[in-house]
């Protein structure tokens, strides 16, 4: 007997896709109203953007500038601008490799990293706040569904808050070189719900 060909996936139906796409979207600028609200836990030290960047360092480690324009999902010149105002206020700075002393790597500071460590908790706060405010059952369909959602955007599953603690800088997403997607938020420069500051 002859095997039968698998049958075609089904169509996703638009309304529906249309529907989802709304929601993510409604709660994605929730999320970033939450992460710039985060920021006023450390002042007015940092833009949006500039967070971002030091979330990289502290998540990835030491790095070249292009491969922290390349995670952020911003060319060159615009990561050198972000850099060298993080770096003027005492939150990150640069260090020759001790492999190839031709090139400059790119580190946080201590100052640099309890900024992010401090943002990151006040961040968790208000989303702890917040999903205490859903049903048990509201709070196991929404693990169900955002893991779906990123797993269908390529974003690897955080294991444990010490394996990724600074998902995207907002983390959310910051982004990777081998499953990043930009988002236009993050290659439009510096600008941020708080709008463009130096």
């Amino acid at each position: 007997m002859a095997d039968h060909p698998e049958p075609p996936p089904p169509q996703a139906d638009a309304a529906d896709v249309d529907a989802v796409t709304h929601a993510v979207l409604t709660a994605s600028r929730l999320l970033v109203t939450v992460s710039a609200r985060s920021l006023t836990a450390v002042g007015e030290q940092v833009t949006l953007p500039q967070f971002r960047l030091l979330a990289v360092l502290a998540t990835h480690g030491d790095a070249k500038l292009v491969e922290v324009a390349e995670r952020l999902g911003v060319n060159p010149s615009t990561a050198m601008r972000m850099l060298d105002r993080v770096i003027a206020a005492g939150l990150a700075d640069r260090q020759s490799n001790p492999d190839n002393r031709r090139e400059t790597m790119l580190r946080l500071t201590p100052e640099g990293r309890r900024l992010v460590d401090d943002v990151t908790t006040a961040r968790h706060r208000e989303i702890s706040v917040i999903v205490e405010r859903l049903s048990p059952e509201q709070r196991s369909a929404l693990v169900g569904a955002l893991t779906a959602f990123t797993e269908a955007g390529g974003e690897p599953a955080v294991r444990g808050e010490d394996t990724e603690p600074y998902p995207l800088g907002w983390s959310d997403t910051h982004t990777r070189s081998d499953t990043h997607t930009r988002s236009d938020t993050h290659t439009r420069g510096e600008a941020h719900p708080r709008g463009a500051r130096g």
